[in-house]
């Protein structure tokens, strides 16, 4: 008898485990956890998941009169008050008692919905939302927090120590209606014979744990969840602050060659304020992280119009583009950048100029770039750190660490006098993919 008791409320503890995990799974209640606070209607969402899933713990009991580890009514009611507040656990406490009820447990309607109050009391009484999912069940550990710590912080512990006895009360209350009124609650005590006070204690400790392993195991879909978007929002800032490099750069370079030929040439000044101002107008309609690669073959042609005026005859550009690439997504202003450096650092001190060249080709679902020049090149001291410094080469290098993780390749290959080529290779990304990158 004893070892089906103790058995008993060990299998409750799996019950409730079980119950928040697959309550937890849907993504509309993971999104309420994440919530604080909430609007009414939300709040009324919130109830009905609750009492779907712990009014058919109660329903479970009631319709095979047995199986009692399974009924969660209280746990339910009061956990429902404390996520969702006085409204979420009054509704929560009255739909889950419903079975019971019907099965003529008269007095569950009213505890329940009393303790889904109560729930909500608790809420209201938490210094910080926080911390409710911070609570532990060892009194101990928040006895001896509350002695070590300072004023502010020994209102979050005196705050866990009533939380801690508000779940014992809530018990207390249920065997103590269960003893004086029988068959109009259910609750579960010892065999009939065992006085002994510890196996009096197990019940209560067994509510202690039923109550706070729920609340372990949604704080820790909750701190994923907030890793995850924290991941993704410094991804986002990282991409927007590389950004945020490139076009001062572009247009920094652009001015300076405007203003070189105001005064020797003005016609020229205006055609290339003008091809500038297409320029700026097409980046400002433009946020998207990524590109179709006709796209950025428009936008470079635009942009060596410009840099021709300044070079002339001097400077060359030629294209190798496989018809199957141009509708293949690629880091937008990336290929810009590249060129760019080809021009700035590859040409723009060589007397006879010389010629970028841009390749692109499509092999095993991934897209392979090649930007080259015929320039002065870099010496082998200054490749070994080009990823990591200046703004061009490192800001591609980087902008694709970000996009793509370990799954991108880009390599260099320079030497004094005989120019550079830059490879890249990236995986082939689909536009609904590429939209939420």
């Amino acid at each position: 008898m004893l070892e089906g008791y103790l058995v008993t409320l060990l299998v409750k503890l799996g019950v409730v485990a079980s119950l928040a995990s697959i309550l937890v799974r849907a993504s509309a209640v993971k999104r309420m956890l994440l919530r604080e606070n909430r609007t009414l209607n939300q709040r009324l969402q919130l109830s009905l998941w609750f009492s779907g899933i712990f009014a058919a713990s109660v329903a479970t009991r009631v319709v095979s009169g047995a199986y009692h580890a399974v009924d969660l009514g209280l746990e339910g009611s009061l956990l429902a008050g404390i996520l969702g507040g006085y409204v979420t656990g009054l509704l929560s406490g009255v739909l889950i008692s419903i079975p019971a009820v019907c099965h003529g447990e008269f007095l569950t309607l009213p505890l329940l919905a009393g303790l889904g109050v109560l729930g909500g009391l608790l809420r209201d009484l938490a210094p910080d939302p926080e911390d409710i999912w911070r609570f532990s069940p060892f009194v101990d550990l928040n006895l001896w927090r509350f002695l070590r710590q300072g004023k502010r912080d020994r209102r979050r512990t005196l705050f866990h120590l009533f939380f801690f006895g508000a779940i014992l009360f809530a018990e207390f209350l249920r065997q103590a209606l269960g003893h004086t009124f029988r068959l109009q609650v259910f609750y579960l005590h010892p065999p009939q014979g065992y006085v002994n006070p510890l196996v009096g204690a197990a019940v209560y400790v067994d509510t202690l744990f039923a109550v706070t392993l729920p609340l372990k195991i949604w704080n820790n879909t909750r701190n994923e969840a907030k890793l995850e978007d924290q991941e993704r929002r410094l991804m986002q800032a990282r991409l927007e602050a590389l950004t945020s490099q490139i076009n001062p750069h572009f247009l920094f370079n652009t001015l300076n060659s405007v203003s070189s030929l105001i005064r020797t040439n003005p016609h020229q000044a205006r055609v290339m304020v003008f091809k500038l101002s297409n320029i700026l107008r097409r980046l400002l309609r433009k946020h998207d992280n990524f590109s179709p690669l006709r796209d950025e073959l428009n936008f470079i042609e635009d942009y060596l119009s410009i840099e021709v005026m300044r070079f002339g005859d001097k400077l060359r550009f030629e294209k190798e583009v496989d018809a199957a690439t141009l509708d293949m997504l690629v880091p937008s202003m990336m290929l810009q950048l590249l060129i760019e450096n080809c021009i700035k650092h590859g040409l723009s001190s060589k007397v006879e100029g010389g010629t970028v060249r841009l390749r692109s080709r499509r092999a095993d679902a991934r897209l392979h770039l090649m930007v080259e020049d015929d320039g002065v090149g870099i010496s082998e001291a200054k490749l070994a750190t080009l990823l990591e410094q200046g703004i061009g080469v490192s800001n591609v290098n980087e902008r694709l660490k970000v996009l793509f993780g370990s799954d991108y390749r880009m390599w260099i290959d320079s030497s004094p006098g005989s120019g550079t080529r830059i490879e890249i290779e990236i995986p082939e990304l689909q536009p609904n993919l590429a939209a939420v990158s």
